[in-house]
């Protein structure tokens, strides 16, 4: 029994450090280039295979899409949103949900629509 111990405890941590196998192409979700034009960066993100769409929600001017783990989210503007055209991105980790994006329009309607998403991780929270 000793020596099992042993040997776990030698190779515990030369499994921990071992380097994570790279992920698979398109598993990573894409980072926001606002040097892209708008439609450009839309159709490079929404060809993501790991993207989920949220429902579409009658009267709101976005689109929301998520990866499969939830961690990396979209909201894109659709016309008659404030701040439109713009997309933002929302990274989940570490106990934080960071937003930040890409204000093609108005960055007034840009801002409000940065408020608008931040307020709904107040909701999600209660």
């Amino acid at each position: 029994m000793r020596s099992l111990t042993a040997v776990l405890l030698v190779s515990f941590p030369l499994c921990a450090c071992t380097p994570k196998p790279p992920a698979p192409p398109g598993s990573v979700p894409m980072a926001l280039d606002c040097t892209l034009p708008f439609e450009a960066q839309v159709a490079k993100l929404t060809a993501q295979q790991q993207l989920i769409p949220a429902p579409k929600e009658p009267g709101e001017p976005y689109r929301f899409y998520s990866t499969l783990g939830g961690a990396v989210s979209y909201v894109i503007t659709e016309k008659g949103a404030p701040g439109h055209p713009a997309i933002l991105i929302q990274t989940a980790g570490g106990g934080q949900v960071k937003t930040s994006g890409c204000p093609y329009g108005d960055l007034k309607g840009y801002k409000q629509v940065l408020d608008y998403i931040d307020s709904l991780k107040a909701v999600a929270k209660r």
